[in-house]
């Protein structure tokens, strides 16, 4: 086993957690300059071991944080104010590149910030760069053929999950406290399992649309973050709610720890694609129910929550997306894109698609009727708990897009066989740490709750991390925050 790679040292950040580190700042223990050139320093060390960066913004960085110190940057005293953050390489930041982990877009700066940048940084954090993904976030793995391949900060052999793996791994290494991620169908939640951190999925509209989400025939589409600790989680998306809230939903506002309300959990373990689940994704499921019962919540038992139909029909919807790259790529990303660059997996789905064509109306409608179905099973139940992934976490090259096709479909359909569920319902999901596997990497466990319901996530998040503590990468000292038991500042 490779040993694992970090950049945990006795510099300005320290092992904190983004909250404590905003702290710090506000006190005046440290400067958003220290705080950004440790974080500068940091990514150098293992950048080039883990594959994190698509690309970066170093010098920008410290000038955003010399304004910050200077008291000269225009947003005042906001929450995060000062602490280091990587951007998702489908997200414009002007002056950046957009190449969405993908040679056939040119890697031309962008021309201005998109809004749902807008509203991370809104919360005074400092865009280190562009966070390392597959190409357009097909994959379940973040290998780009010829980019750099984010490795697992927990063992380099190993896949960081995707499509934001760059930002896990960035987050799991100790770089940045916190990172930008989004998810279609898995793509906060599988690299937070992989490695071993907070993934929170938020309900369809809980922020600012991105690009592509208006333009899509069902949104599958939130941005979030992916995080070490629940509170900067929390924070996160409380502060996020005071830049913009959408008015249907309900208000997930402060939540500081856990309630101690008893919930009513539904537990599955059967995926959604018919695959059997593996044995220790199965055993973190059980282990985590009986805690949770211990503590005094109703854990039942639950059947898979849509049709049977439903895995091949987001398959479909899936390969739908890659034939509109594919054909429309010069009206979405650049005139000079090339499609003859696409990946192996991108041109696959494509031309499933192009086979396929004619089931999509009526994919279509079931995927729109799972948010109901959903709804149903949900019935009398505050949550339920599933695995994240049908397996552990493969190697590098197991899901690589080099893979032939049918083998590399077939192994993604068993390996992402709980997550797009929330996808397609729009209900808010979350990926915990529960353990290391076997093979000394994380291991987690998956719970949703009814649409707007991210109170409830963030509850059983606090319960867990407070009473079976995330384990951390070996080689690096406890983290001062580790989840209290009946509550905890936010800083």
């Amino acid at each position: 086993m490779s040993e694992p790679v970090h950049a945990f040292t006795d510099d300005a950040l320290q092992t904190d957690d983004a909250t404590a580190l905003a702290q710090r700042i506000r006190q005046g223990e440290l400067s958003a300059t220290e705080l950004t050139k440790a974080a500068i320093d940091r990514a150098r060390a293992v950048d080039g071991q883990l594959g994190t960066f698509a690309s970066t913004a170093f010098e920008q960085a410290e000038a955003v944080a010399l304004r910050i110190d200077s008291g000269s940057d225009s947003k005042g005293q906001t929450f995060f104010r000062g602490v280091p953050i990587a951007i998702k390489d489908n997200t414009d930041i002007k002056g950046l590149p957009t190449q969405h982990g993908s040679d056939a877009v040119p890697a031309c700066p962008a021309s201005r910030t998109s809004p749902v940048a807008k509203q991370l940084l809104a919360q005074g954090m400092i865009c280190l760069g562009k966070s390392s993904m597959p190409e357009f976030g097909f994959n379940a793995t973040t290998e780009p053929p010829n980019q750099p391949v984010a490795r697992n900060p927990w063992n380099p052999d190993y896949s960081t999950g995707a499509s934001s793996g760059g930002s896990a791994a960035l987050v799991a290494a100790g770089v940045v406290p916190m990172a930008h991620a989004n998810d279609g169908g898995g793509s906060i939640r599988i690299p937070a399992a992989c490695c071993g951190l907070v993934g929170l999925k938020p309900s369809r509209g809980r922020l600012v649309n991105n690009d592509a989400a208006t333009a899509l025939p069902i949104n599958i589409l939130s941005d979030g973050i992916v995080s070490r600790s629940v509170r900067d989680t929390a924070n996160f998306y409380r502060e996020a709610e005071r830049y913009f809230r959408r008015r249907r939903l309900p208000a997930i506002g402060t939540v500081s720890g856990p309630s101690g309300k008893p919930l009513r959990i539904g537990v599955v373990e059967d995926s959604i694609t018919g695959h059997p689940t593996d044995q220790e994704a199965r055993e973190a499921v059980a282990s985590t129910a009986r805690l949770l019962e211990k503590l005094g919540h109703r854990i039942v038992p639950m059947e898979v929550p849509v049709a049977a139909t439903f895995a091949q029909d987001f398959a479909l919807y899936w390969a739908f997306l890659a034939f509109g790259v594919t054909t429309n790529g010069r009206l979405m990303f650049h005139r000079e894109f090339d499609r003859r660059k696409v990946d192996g997996l991108t041109r696959g789905l494509a031309k499933k698609f192009r086979k396929e064509f004619h089931r999509l109306p009526l994919a279509l409608w079931r995927l729109r009727r799972s948010a109901q179905e959903y709804e149903t099973a949900m019935a009398g139940l505050d949550a339920s708990l599933t695995p994240v992934l049908g397996h552990a976490t493969p190697p590098l090259g197991h899901l690589s897009p080099n893979v032939p096709f049918d083998d590399l479909f077939d192994r993604l359909i068993r390996y992402v066989g709980f997550t797009p569920l929330a996808n397609t319902t729009g209900a808010p999901a979350i990926s915990l740490p529960a353990g290391l596997g076997s093979n000394g990497l994380p291991l987690s466990v998956h719970f949703m709750a009814r649409h707007g319901d991210e109170r409830t996530l963030l509850d059983l998040a606090y319960t867990l991390e407070a009473e079976r503590p995330w384990a951390i990468l070996p080689g690096r000292a406890p983290t001062r925050y580790a989840g209290v038991k009946g509550g905890l500042s936010t800083g």
